[in-house]
């Protein structure tokens, strides 16, 4: 952030600036063991037992969009959160900045998906605000969540318990809501309808748990994509990672359409997928447990963990040539949750 006085729309991405934004502005005073760990949410010691507590903002444009709306979103990203601390999420918050002139009738259904998600993944909405701000000091609807859960005892989701050896899953397709809203941005059609992928994805967490335990570490790769949540696990685990191009889905209509925009989708949000770093030796009951999920049809093991090439993402490419992934600097998709 050296480079900027001002705050430009990349610190938003998902990215490098938005890193250093957090590193030397944030974090620089707001710096504790629990923040420092920079998980999807903290997990921290209450009583005799563990929570994990979680916070998130939603400011996607257009505030519905194929597969979902704005609501929907932000209660499935926050139950994601929770989720990706190895906790079972209980109750969410939700606070709304609403711009003077929004269709009342949109707000109730944007509401009422969002009593829905909350009914689907089993939470309660149990507190709240509302603001109103005057025409053109907001974009229609922004959107405030937070979450917290319990954490079972024997779930340890940290950096430190990634080894060399272990196998990477991801979950399912990837860059399907990112493409979903710029499909609708654009004004581009395709044969097949792009469809966000937001969806809460706590109960195949758990399915993942009742198979086994030896889950080492949890991440859903919203803003930046499936790249840049790599780089942030590499990172803060001190180990290398190598991904094989073949082995990553992508759906052929998303494919497409990140070919016509000149969208890499390793670097495209996601809003319904997860990344699983587990030990091999249960990479087989745990992988069958994800696709036997209606959230994780499509799960597959993406690469492995090594002692190689400490803190770096290497992709094997389909034409057998090797490429370091690294995080996106700028901002490739603004407004993109």
């Amino acid at each position: 952030m050296n480079d900027y006085a001002t705050v430009v729309l990349a610190h938003g991405g998902g990215g490098k600036l938005t890193h250093q934004l957090i590193e030397q502005v944030f974090k620089k005073h707001f710096s504790n063991p629990d923040l420092d760990l920079m998980h999807d949410g903290a997990m921290v010691e209450i009583g005799n037992g563990r929570i994990a507590i979680s916070t998130d903002s939603y400011v996607v444009s257009p505030i519905i969009f194929p597969g979902g709306n704005i609501g929907e979103l932000a209660v499935n990203g926050t139950v994601n959160d929770i989720a990706m601390c190895g906790a079972q999420p209980k109750y969410l918050s939700a606070s709304f900045i609403i711009e003077e002139g929004l269709n009342i009738g949109e707000l109730e259904t944007i509401v009422q998906s969002m009593a829905l998600a909350a009914k689907k993944s089993g939470v309660s909405i149990v507190t709240g605000d509302t603001k109103v701000v005057p025409r053109g000091k907001a974009d229609k609807l922004f959107i405030t969540t937070a979450g917290v859960g319990t954490i079972p005892p024997g779930r340890n989701i940290h950096p430190s318990c990634i080894h060399a050896g272990d196998f990477i899953i991801l979950s399912g397709t990837i860059a399907d809501h990112g493409m979903a809203i710029m499909s609708v941005r654009e004004g581009l059609e395709f044969e097949s309808e792009i469809s966000s992928d937001t969806i809460a994805l706590n109960g195949m967490v758990e399915a993942m748990y009742h198979v086994s335990s030896n889950i080492h570490f949890l991440r859903d790769p919203t803003r930046g994509g499936v790249a840049s949540t790599l780089n942030e696990i590499a990172s803060s685990a001190k180990k290398g990672i190598r991904l094989t191009e073949r082995s990553i889905p992508v759906n052929d209509t998303v494919r497409s359409a990140c070919e016509i925009l000149g969208f890499d989708p390793l670097y495209v949000a996601n809003e319904g997928k997860l990344i699983a770093i587990v030990s091999s030796a249960d990479v087989d009951i745990i992988l069958s447990a994800m696709r036997k999920h209606p959230a994780g049809k499509h799960a597959a093991v993406i690469g492995t963990v090594t002692d190689d090439h400490p803190s770096i993402v290497i992709l094997q490419t389909i034409i057998g040539g090797e490429r370091v992934v690294d995080m996106i600097t700028g901002e490739q998709l603004p407004r993109i949750c």
